[in-house]
C-alpha cells in the first residue's frame, strides 16, 4: 500500500469543473523523503495542465473584487504543524492533531486540514484589505456519499486598520461608510437577534466595542447575502431549465442568520437558505478572533471572516448525490458542468448495482497477541484507520462503510466489530468476483496493519 504522503499528494487530475483545480503533484515513489520539493517547482508542474475553472469558486469570487480582495488559489498544500494548528490556537490535546484525523508527512509537517492554515501569513503580509483562499484540504474521515479524504474549502476575510482611520473618526464609521457601497438585493432576510449576546454570542469586550461589532456584522452579512444572490439565482435558473419548477412560480430567495459557535470568530453566525422546501446551512462566519490577528503581528486590524465547503455547496445547489462524482472522468458527468452560464441540475446517467460484503473481526485485548499486529486493541482502535485501509484497497469503488454490530465477550472482554462495505462503481457494473477480490485484500491488510483476528 502507498503511504499517506504518496496517496494524498498525487495530482488529482480527475476533477470535474465544479470543483476543479490542482491538489498536489506526485512527488515520487520512495515516500515522504521525496516531498522536499520547492513551492515554485510544485506550482510550475501544476501550471502545465489545462485546469478548468471551478464554477462555484468563480461565482463566489465575483463578490470579492480586486483590489479590495486578493484571491489566493495556489497555496502549497503541505504546511507545518505550527501553521495548521499552533497559529490558530489549537490546544496540544485537540483531537484534530491526532494521526487518526490528520495526514502527517513527518512529525512537523502535514497536509493542511483547512484553508485557515494560511491565515496568519496572509494577515501578516497585509497585501490588501481582504482576501479569499480556495484550496484542497485533507482529512481522514468516514466512507460515505458525503465524505472524501480530500475536499475543497473557500474562506475569506475583510479587515479594517485602526491606524488608517481619519483623525477624529472611528472604525465603526469607516465600516458603515464601506457598507453603503455594497449592492442592495431583494432577498427576504430573517435576522431576529442582536449583533452580540452575553451568553449566546459574546462580544470580545477586551478588543472591540459594541458599535464596532454592529458595523462589522452588518458589512459581513450584506456581503455574504450578495454571494447567496449570485449562487442561488443561478441555481433557480438551473431548476427552471431542468423543468423542476415553473419560472412563474419562483419566489424571492429566503435566508436566515442563526447564532453559532466557531473557534476562530466571536460573535458568530451560520447563514441558511430556504431551498427546495428545507433550510440548508451554507456557510459559517463571524467577527475574527483578535488573538489570531495579534499572533500574526497585526493587532491594529479587526474585521470578519467566513468559510464554506465547495463540494457540499455544489451538491446542495445541483442535487449531486455522491461526492465521488467530483473525481470522476466520466464525460456523462463532466459535460453537464462546463461553464458558469450553463449551470443545470445534475441528471443521473446510470445506476450501477451495489455489492455488499460484511467483515467481522475481534480487536485484541490489551494482553492478546492475536493477529500479530501492533494496533487495534480495544483501547487504541480508531475507525478512521479501518476506513483508510478500505480506501487504500478499493479507492472510489467503496461507496460507504457502516458499523452494523459490536459485541463484548462476557468472559474474555474482547470486542468484536462487524462492518458492512458497499462496493459500487460510479461508472460501470462491478462484478461480484471483483468485489470479492477487493474484500479479500481488505481482510489481509486489516490483519497485517491493525492486528485484528477475523471471525
Amino acid at each position: 500500500m502507498q503511504n499517506d504522503a504518496q496517496k494524498y499528494t498525487r495530482a488529482k487530475t480527475r476533477l470535474c469543473p465544479i470543483i476543479s483545480w490542482y491538489t498536489v503533484e506526485q512527488y515520487g515513489s520512495s515516500g515522504a523523503n521525496d516531498l522536499a520539493v520547492s513551492r515554485d517547482e510544485l506550482l510550475a508542474r501544476t501550471a502545465e495542465r489545462d485546469i478548468k475553472a471551478d464554477i462555484n469558486q468563480q461565482v463566489i469570487e465575483e463578490s470579492f473584487p480586486k483590489p479590495t480582495y486578493t484571491q489566493y488559489n495556489n497555496l502549497h498544500p503541505i504546511v507545518s504543524v505550527a501553521q495548521n494548528f499552533d497559529s490558530l490556537g489549537f490546544p496540544k490535546d485537540h483531537p484534530g492533531r491526532s494521526r487518526t484525523d490528520t495526514y502527517y508527512i513527518n512529525k512537523g509537517t502535514v497536509l493542511r486540514t483547512h484553508t485557515s492554515a494560511h491565515e496568519a501569513e496572509i494577515f501578516r503580509s497585509n497585501r490588501s484589505e481582504g482576501y479569499t483562499i480556495s484550496a484542497d484540504v485533507y482529512r481522514r474521515d468516514a466512507i460515505d456519499r458525503s465524505h472524501y479524504p480530500v475536499f475543497h474549502q473557500m474562506e475569506g476575510a475583510r479587515m479594517w486598520d485602526r491606524r488608517k482611520v481619519a483623525r477624529g473618526g472611528s472604525i465603526a464609521e469607516a465600516v458603515w461608510k464601506d457598507f453603503e457601497s455594497l449592492p442592495e438585493h431583494n432577498l427576504i432576510v430573517e435576522d431576529p437577534n442582536p449583533a452580540v449576546h452575553p451568553g449566546r454570542n459574546p462580544l470580545q469586550a477586551e478588543h472591540h466595542s459594541v458599535g464596532e461589532v454592529e458595523a462589522i456584522a452588518a458589512h459581513l452579512k450584506r456581503t455574504l447575502e450578495g454571494v447567496v444572490v449570485e449562487l442561488f439565482s443561478r441555481a433557480q435558473k438551473a431548476a427552471v431549465f431542468a423543468g423542476d419548477v415553473n419560472a412563474e412560480s419562483l419566489k424571492p430567495i429566503r435566508v436566515r442568520w442563526v447564532e453559532a459557535y466557531f473557534p476562530f470568530t466571536s460573535p458568530s453566525w451560520e447563514l441558511e437558505v430556504f431551498w427546495q422546501g428545507d433550510w440548508l446551512e451554507i456557510l459559517g462566519c463571524g467577527v475574527s478572533k483578535q488573538e489570531l490577528l495579534i499572533n500574526a503581528g497585526v493587532p491594529y486590524q479587526l474585521g470578519w471572516a467566513f468559510g464554506l465547503g465547495l463540494e457540499r455547496l455544489a451538491m446542495l445547489l445541483y442535487s449531486i448525490p455522491d461526492i465521488r462524482l467530483f473525481w470522476s472522468k466520466d464525460q456523462r458527468f463532466l459535460s453537464q458542468f462546463t461553464s458558469m452560464d450553463q449551470i443545470k441540475t445534475y441528471v443521473p446517467f446510470s445506476k450501477h448495482p451495489a455489492c455488499y460484503k460484511d467483515i467481522s473481526f475481534w480487536l485484541r485485548s490489551s494482553s492478546s497477541s492475536a493477529g500479530g499486529g501492533i494496533k487495534a486493541n480495544s483501547q487504541d482502535f480508531h475507525e478512521n484507520d479501518f476506513m483508510e485501509i478500505v480506501r487504500d484497497v478499493a479507492g472510489d469503488q467503496a461507496e460507504d462503510v457502516k458499523l452494523t454490530d459490536e459485541f463484548d465477550h462476557p468472559v474474555t472482554g474482547r470486542k468484536s466489530l462487524c462492518y458492512r462495505i458497499n462496493y459500487r462503481s460510479l461508472e460501470r457494473t462491478l462484478r461480484n468476483e471483483e468485489a470479492n477480490q477487493l474484500h479479500k485484500e481488505v481482510e489481509r491488510y486489516l490483519v497485517d496493519k491493525l492486528g485484528v483476528e477475523l471471525r
